[in-house]
């Protein structure tokens, strides 16, 4: 085991399609707010369809957690709206509570995004985000990456956001992405484990 992490923090979940990986991601949100008290979250999504299938996946799964760690996950996550922006804030950075953002990539992967922009007071959202250092979960991360010479304005916009650190959940990760991998759920132990 290396004392160095390499790619700034970042930890690399492979999982095998089918397997439940959004449901381990939910599962792991709220293990690292039991066990370790982290509150601020963003599942950041390269699509509106992952988007939503993790929105339906919330709210299916909410009885379950309520059960498991007795809180209501459908309470404290939201899809992130660009025509509510006070709602991030409310809800996000100025919240003490367990906070989870479900947004898309193109939310914040360019300069010319809302969440990047003065609003009304002259305050940018975006540097308030940056502030409280969000734990950042990227589902299919391989969706928003560059090229092996050249990183994508999606991989630079997280880098900016410099997250507390960076779960990427992915059953086909780039083979020169795949940042100090913690796990791994093959094709093979999904069908050993009937999965």
């Amino acid at each position: 085991c290396s004392n160095n992490l390499e790619g700034k923090y970042n930890l690399t979940i492979e999982m095998e399609t089918g397997t439940g990986k959004t449901y381990v991601y939910l599962r792991t949100i709220m293990e690292l707010y039991k066990e370790y008290g982290f509150k601020k979250f963003m599942i950041v999504v390269p699509s509106i369809a992952i988007r939503k299938g993790v929105e339906k996946s919330i709210k299916q799964l909410t009885d379950h957690f309520k059960r498991l760690y007795n809180v209501d996950l459908s309470k404290y996550s939201f899809i992130y709206d660009s025509n509510n922006l006070g709602k991030v804030s409310s809800n996000f950075v100025e919240s003490n509570d367990l906070s989870i953002c479900v947004l898309n990539i193109q939310a914040f992967n360019r300069d010319s995004t809302k969440i990047r922009k003065d609003d009304e007071y002259g305050r940018v959202l975006w540097n308030d985000i940056k502030f409280i250092r969000p734990i950042v979960l990227i589902d299919e991360p391989q969706k928003i990456e560059g090229t092996t010479k050249k990183k994508s304005q999606s991989l630079k916009a997280i880098d900016e956001l410099e997250p507390l650190f960076t779960l990427r959940y992915s059953a086909t990760h780039k083979k020169n992405k795949e940042y100090n991998k913690v796990y791994r759920l093959d094709a093979i132990d999904a069908y050993n484990q009937k999965l």
